[in-house]
């Protein structure tokens, strides 16, 4: 089978047509606020003193508006690419991106990089409205707009606070807060919690999904964990080793508002994390002696 044929696992593996998308069980939330994306054979190669490199290649892809969209896949595949790609701070080489509001309006986004990406020398308060600031906005509502946001992420009373005096968790939650200011029609999300403490972890992605089920921005999420994947997700993308391609597209089944533990204690949260990793054990050995080949 075409390594870019998606595999839909509920009831056996079906091949989908490129690009088609499972739907996503209904959820009792708000009206959706955010962009729909269509990506249409996206590729992107680099050249290298080592010749031409294929980041990612041959990806179709839909997700709707207001949808939470989890991408997993091996080390190197492309994940962190496919994010720059959206966020328009690198283009395809063959292929097409397409981001749409349905008022037809130019979408906007944001991103949240892994680690710490907030600006030491700042206080929470004004790394909250640095993106307000840059487009503008009135001193009287950026403090409101940071006000309100501080109160949504729990960190209030740290307005006045710097960074070095925040937790790892804390500080996420700033960039987190950061990029919600802006209103983004499109959240795009690298490994956020990815160097937090799994407690910390479970904390903020209900903090999360709290956040998204009253804002419904449309999020694309990276991870490395399967179960942070089916936790947050409407939809879990898996991706190939080098060069990346979609293998298989997933819906999950879990019905919103979700909580962790709800989603942990279901029957089906087993079978599907098993799924999931037996799709991509045979991308994450070959993406291991793919790196281990180029240090030889």
């Amino acid at each position: 089978m075409n390594r870019s044929a998606a595999t839909l696992a509920h009831g056996g593996a079906v091949e989908l047509p490129r690009g088609l998308v499972a739907s996503a069980p209904e959820a009792a939330v708000p009206a959706a606020t955010g962009a729909s994306i269509t990506l249409s054979n996206v590729g992107r190669r680099f050249e290298t003193p080592a010749g031409p490199l294929d980041a990612v290649t041959d990806m179709s892809l839909s997700v709707a508006a207001g949808s939470f969209c989890v991408i997993v896949g091996p080390s190197g595949c492309g994940k962190t690419t496919l994010l720059r790609i959206l966020a328009e701070l690198d283009h395809p080489t063959t292929g097409g991106v397409s981001l749409a509001r349905a008022d037809g309006q130019k979408p906007t986004n944001a991103m949240v990089f892994q680690g710490s990406s907030i600006f030491p020398w700042l206080t929470v308060g004004q790394n909250v409205a640095y993106g307000l600031k840059l487009q503008g906005v009135s001193r009287k509502e950026r403090k409101a707009v940071t006000a309100e946001l501080l109160e949504t992420v729990g960190l209030s009373r740290f307005a006045d606070s710097y960074p070095h005096q925040l937790s790892e968790g804390m500080r996420q939650r700033v960039a987190i807060a950061r990029a919600l200011a802006v209103d983004p029609d499109v959240l795009l999300m690298d490994e956020p919690f990815g160097a937090l403490d799994e407690q910390t972890r479970f904390l903020l992605q209900e903090e999360l999904l709290r956040i998204w089920e009253r804002t419904r921005k449309t999020v694309v999420f990276i991870t490395h964990s399967i179960d942070e994947a089916i936790t947050l997700a409407d939809q879990i993308v898996v991706m190939t080793a080098q060069p990346g391609t979609i293998k298989a597209i997933l819906s999950v089944p879990f019905p919103r508002p979700r909580a962790l533990t709800d989603v942990r204690a279901d029957p089906a949260f087993a079978p599907m994390f098993n799924q999931i990793w037996g799709l991509l054990k045979d991308e994450v050995l070959l993406a291991r002696s793919q790196q281990e080949g180029a240090h030889i």
